[in-house]
């Protein structure tokens, strides 16, 4: 007699075969879709395992006291072949020649504006991507990049009179194109900067500063909106110079008038350049004016004084030569 086997057999159905199937392949299609958005990642070549950097750090420095801020943006070509700061070559302001003296501190405001990954420092040498890196200058690594989009701050004080130079620190992009110079010169000491004491060159100079508001009121400025022709304008002038502002309150709120190291710290007002003051402001229509001396070589920013007014756009940069 015939033993029948009544073990059950188990078998999916065709319809479960082609979900998990396209699961698999919703899968890899997703997995090589993240792997080929970050090919610049993957290709980039990290320092050698057990290398390290060579870092130079600055020496004792006789300071200047003179910030220099530079704003630089990664930049790329379509294909990715060249790659700048700023803007392409041939194009107005390309990897921008930063001429400073011995002692300035150069600060640097950062932007990736590209689709690639990038990194920043300041290195004394003329070839390659991690000698002579200047240790406080680097924003990010190039096993660290900044991502499209993201943005840093560094600075940098030139030790001696020469040739520095701004880099992308991931391997390869500097010999594609991103590399600036930054020349310093040795610091000549005028003693009269010290006394504050006007030269037979100095001049008096005069500006006249409008307060602006957008009709909502979250945008403030000098003279105009962003944007437009003569908005928050630079103001240059020599040290020892005598400046005459005059502010003009054209907008619907209270401003106020002054010059400071730092927009954030409105309080701390130098020169004897405030034009009323917070507690008591210009009030719409009316104008006011100082007279003052620009003591010391730097660069300073005008306000308004009245708090929060200065973040929200009404500040501009004050350089005394």
């Amino acid at each position: 007699m015939d033993q029948k086997n009544t073990d059950s057999i188990y078998r999916t159905t065709t319809t479960r075969t082609w979900k998990m199937l396209a699961i698999m392949i919703g899968i890899c299609i997703s997995g090589s879709a993240i792997f080929f958005s970050m090919w610049d990642y993957w290709t980039s070549q990290p320092p050698n395992a057990g290398s390290s950097s060579i870092i130079v750090e600055t020496t004792q420095t006789d300071l200047t006291g003179i910030e220099v801020p530079v704003s630089l943006s990664f930049v790329e070509s379509s294909d990715f072949r060249t790659l700048a700061f700023n803007a392409m070559p041939g194009e107005e302001n390309h990897n921008p020649e930063i001429k400073v003296n011995v002692g300035d501190k150069v600060i640097f405001d950062v932007i990736n504006d590209g689709k690639s990954f990038h990194a920043f420092a300041v290195t004394s040498s003329n070839e390659g991507f991690n000698e002579g890196v200047i240790e406080e200058s680097k924003i990010a690594s190039s096993s660290n990049p900044l991502k499209p989009g993201e943005s840093g701050n560094s600075f940098f004080i030139p030790p001696e009179a020469g040739a520095y130079y701004y880099i992308c620190t991931v391997p390869g992009h500097r010999e594609q194109g991103m590399e600036g110079s930054i020349i310093a010169t040795d610091y000549v000491h005028d003693d009269d900067d010290d006394d504050a004491k006007q030269s037979e060159d100095s001049i008096h100079r005069e500006y006249t500063l409008s307060f602006v508001e957008s009709s909502d009121f979250r945008t403030l400025a000098f003279n105009a909106m962003p944007g437009e022709e003569n908005h928050n304008p630079e103001i240059k002038v020599n040290v020892g110079d005598t400046i005459t502002i005059k502010s003009i309150n054209q907008g619907k709120s209270f401003h106020a008038f002054g010059i400071v190291k730092d927009p954030e710290n409105f309080n701390d007002i130098i020169w004897d350049s405030a034009i009323q003051s917070a507690s008591n402001p210009l009030k719409p229509g009316d104008s006011g004016e100082s007279t003052f001396v620009a003591e010391k070589r730097g660069s300073y920013y005008y306000i308004c004084t009245v708090p929060g007014h200065a973040l929200q756009g009404m500040q501009g940069i004050f350089v005394v030569e």
